[in-house]
């Protein structure tokens, strides 16, 4: 690497360390695929910031694409054009429906008793997560938590299971990583159900994006043991440097966040903050669930698109 590249890496890494440096996870040597400066440099910072090998790979691509689009290489400036990501335009014919840019408190819970309890306290998206290998059960949980949103107004996505989705008329279908390439996608959007796929990083981001799901979650913002997770926490600074590229997209931040971390969260742009522990474990769950409603509308209301 000549010292041009390791200066200007060096200038990338000092001017965002602080804002979306993580410690190195990342071990494997880092791969170089093009001759550019602004490219290798993006790269060798990237890494440095703690990013995996696939997200890297896209923040030196992005760098390499803003400096030959502007004839300008700034380290000073963190990439967060989508037409430098290769992001697609909008609208676009292939999306699937649309839901709300803001969907506001967003409760993933495990049973259609807990489903219907919070739509009933008001709030405005519920996701049933009900884990259960007899799929009779699953499809009488689902058919059961449709029933039980149903005069609220809440939005009910079904983590999942989304043939037994489609059947029950559910407002939408929330899919992982994992799950994403045995769906059928084209069932899903052919029936009008909205769709959420989850991402940790760039790599996965960019990946949904042309999928044109409703919307993208992103996290882990923060460590949570309900689930192991693919990759470390992504904290608040890279969540706000995901929702200014995916600003077209409505957008969910997910992952350990709590009341005292709310106000970053929502500073980031997130038009919806999805939370499992908060009320389920709460004492008083209607009574968090009205007081976390009023601080997300309230950003909403705040923001500009």
């Amino acid at each position: 690497m000549s010292a041009s590249v390791d200066a200007m890496a060096h200038a990338i890494v000092e001017a965002h360390r602080a804002i979306v440096g993580l410690p190195v996870s990342d071990l494997s040597p880092a791969e170089y695929h093009h001759a550019e400066h602004a490219y290798r440099a993006a790269k060798q910072a990237a890494r440095m910031l703690g990013f995996i090998e696939a997200d890297a790979e896209c923040v030196a691509l992005a760098w390499r694409a803003r400096t030959e689009r502007t004839g300008d290489f700034d380290a000073r400036a963190w990439p967060d054009e989508p037409i430098d990501f290769g992001l697609a335009p909008h609208p676009r014919a292939d999306a699937f429906a649309a839901c709300p840019r803001s969907l506001g408190l967003y409760a993933v819970l495990p049973d259609a008793a807990w489903v219907g309890r919070m739509a009933q306290a008001g709030v405005p998206t519920v996701q049933l997560r009900f884990k259960s290998d007899d799929a009779t059960a699953v499809q009488r949980e689902i058919d059961i938590a449709v029933e039980a949103v149903r005069g609220t107004g809440a939005r009910l996505f079904i983590n999942d299971h989304w043939q037994a989705a489609i059947r029950a008329g559910a407002y939408g279908v929330h899919l992982g990583q994992e799950d994403i390439a045995a769906a059928d996608l084209n069932a899903i959007r052919s029936e009008g159900l909205c769709l959420g796929l989850s991402t940790h990083g760039y790599a996965e981001m960019l990946r949904v994006d042309r999928l044109s799901p409703s919307y993208i979650a992103m996290g882990a913002v923060y460590p949570t043991n309900l689930k192991v997770m693919p990759s470390a926490p992504q904290g608040p600074g890279r969540l706000a440097v995901y929702a200014k590229l995916m600003r077209n997209h409505a957008l969910v931040a997910i992952g350990g966040v709590d009341e005292a971390r709310l106000p970053e969260v929502l500073a980031s742009g997130v038009g919806s903050v999805a939370v499992v522990r908060a009320l389920v474990a709460a004492a008083q769950p209607e009574a968090v669930a009205a007081k976390w409603r009023a601080l997300i509308d309230a950003a909403a209301a705040a923001r500009t698109y």
